[in-house]
């Protein structure tokens, strides 16, 4: 998922332009590896897998492997949608400051998205 996010995200000169006052650092976490993503002015600087001792981040984004290649599948099964649905489903916590998070929150779905986009294309578009 996290594979070449970061050229996915900075090439897409919108979803910049829509986050240009994103400054922040956050946490994504796939089963049990975390990964920090720092955001300046809307461009991803940098991806850093873990573990860590005291990461520091604004919010974190916390799922299965499953649950998040169900969310970034080409054609998402109902219920796998949209990240708020994984919360319904108590399948994707979000912790930490939700204030950069959902201030921001078109932004953030775009980079999930680019995420998506990356699996998308490693599967050739097909489930």
């Amino acid at each position: 998922m996290l594979e070449n996010l970061a050229a996915r995200v900075n090439g897409d000169a919108n979803l910049v332009r829509r986050g240009k006052h994103v400054n922040t650092t956050f946490l994504i976490a796939i089963d049990n590896t975390d990964h920090l993503v720092s955001i300046r002015d809307g461009k991803i600087t940098d991806i850093r897998p873990g573990p860590f001792i005291t990461p520091n981040y604004a919010f974190a984004l916390r799922a299965s492997r499953e649950s998040w290649d169900k969310l970034l599948s080409p054609k998402p099964i109902p219920g796998f949608t949209d990240i708020f649905a994984l919360v319904k489903k108590k399948l994707l916590r979000v912790e930490g400051d939700l204030h950069p998070f959902m201030t921001n929150l078109f932004y953030f779905k775009g980079v999930i998205a680019a995420g998506g986009a990356l699996a998308a294309s490693r599967s050739g578009g097909a489930q």
